[in-house]
């Protein structure tokens, strides 16, 4: 059956829903797909589908990156079509699941990014190996749709009315932009959740490369690592990406890229693995450092300027990478804690970033940056409710949660 014509099926509905909320959800984002689907509010898109109707343009949004001053540019449909898109793509990502090669990771059925990093750590004689990481420079974006487009009516060879539908979505020039309309190259348009199952797509022989000749390598999207056993070997391999990307259109992020000697180790995804230890990564802390550091300062602004205590806003801080670090974010992400703790075996960068938030308290608490800070007592900031990583890093190992079986699609 068409994969367009499953759309409109009550059944996959609640197969879907079944499967967002067996994951970390949030309970607005459970009761608005509940309702989605009681309303039966896909019904509309899917007829327009069905009649070959055109779709509303995606609205055009420039965002901050997370940590840094960063932006990028997304694209977002309407709802109710991006939840329909939402649906389209956790079929896509399973019937076409068998396209790609086991060293890719992002967004699949039954595989998360930690499993990426686990399954690096057991091969053989991976500690004395060197390494090169490198991310794609803006990779959704600039993908060149007319390079694009035959590797996806390949894949989709099988189903060509699904073919014909996404391709004319992604041959659209024109996007909404404020009040007006804009043409430009979007790639295969960061944001939407098509865009998760193109970029698995796009650079899958690259991946079948590396896979079919036993290097060791993982990929998941825009990032990628490889292994070699000797320095010249490495570097071998690094040329040999480059150029791949570039035969694709692409280019990696000089500043992302780096090579690791075996006694230095090495970073993926956010951890660092050196002899068997796995913490975080350094840039990791220190990006989450810098925004404890904004927000310390942001809210001595505003203790200052309101005349409230320094307890009320250490009491903010608090609130902030409480919910930010150790619960479950209403932006349908695992919390940062669960990202980590399942995985890294030491907490020596934990400690770190404990000390850096006490810190941080102390200052707010005190109004000083001097000594004197210290005349608050870790019994007062647990009192306002700070919660130590590492603690909860121990909570967590004995608990010994089960993580979901797979990251987020679409």
């Amino acid at each position: 059956m068409p994969l367009l014509d499953l759309l409109s099926r009550e059944d996959v509905w609640e197969a879907f829903y079944n499967y967002r909320t067996s994951l970390i959800c949030s309970k607005n984002e459970e009761k608005e797909l509940r309702g989605f689907i009681d309303r039966r509010a896909y019904g509309p898109v899917c007829a327009k589908i069905a009649s070959g109707g055109t779709m509303p343009l995606p609205r055009r949004a420039v965002i901050s990156k997370m940590h840094s001053g960063k932006k990028r540019t997304v694209y977002i449909y309407p709802e109710p079509e991006n939840t329909v898109f939402k649906l389209l793509t956790w079929l896509l990502l399973r019937q076409y699941d068998g396209l790609f090669s086991p060293n890719l990771y992002s967004f699949r059925p039954g595989r998360t990014a930690k499993d990426a990093v686990r399954h690096l750590l057991a091969v053989p004689g991976i500690r004395g190996m060197y390494a090169y990481k490198v991310d794609i420079s803006n990779y959704f974006n600039s993908v060149d749709i007319r390079r694009f487009l035959p590797v996806l009516e390949e894949a989709l060879k099988d189903d060509p009315e699904l073919c014909r539908f996404l391709c004319g979505l992604l041959l659209e020039p024109e996007v909404r932009d404020g009040s007006g309309l804009l043409t430009e190259q979007k790639g295969i348009m960061a944001g939407t959740p098509q865009s998760s199952f193109y970029a698995n797509l796009y650079l899958k022989e690259l991946d079948r490369a590396f896979y079919e000749r036993g290097i060791p390598y993982a990929r998941y999207s825009d990032d990628m690592i490889v292994f070699a056993p000797g320095e010249q070997e490495v570097h071998a391999l690094a040329e040999e990406i480059r150029n791949m990307l570039a035969e694709k259109g692409l280019g990696v992020n000089p500043a992302k890229e780096s090579f690791s000697a075996p006694e230095e180790g090495w970073t993926f995804l956010g951890f660092c693995c050196k002899d068997g230890v796995i913490d975080i990564a350094p840039a990791t802390a220190d990006k989450l450092k810098a925004k404890m550091r904004r927000k310390t300062r942001a809210l001595a602004r505003w203790r200052d300027r309101s005349g409230h205590t320094g307890e009320q806003a250490a009491k903010a801080f608090i609130r902030v990478f409480n919910r930010k670090l150790l619960e479950s974010p209403m932006d349908r992400e695992l919390s940062w804690s669960h990202w980590f703790f399942s995985l890294i075996n030491t907490t020596d960068t934990l400690q770190a970033i404990d000390r850096y938030a006490q810190d941080c308290l102390r200052v707010l608490i005190s109004g000083r940056h001097t000594k004197a800070r210290y005349n608050v007592r870790y019994e007062q900031l647990k009192a306002l409710g700070y919660r130590s990583l590492v603690h909860a890093y121990y909570e967590h190992e004995k608990q010994d949660d089960p993580e979901p079986s797979g990251d987020r699609e679409g």
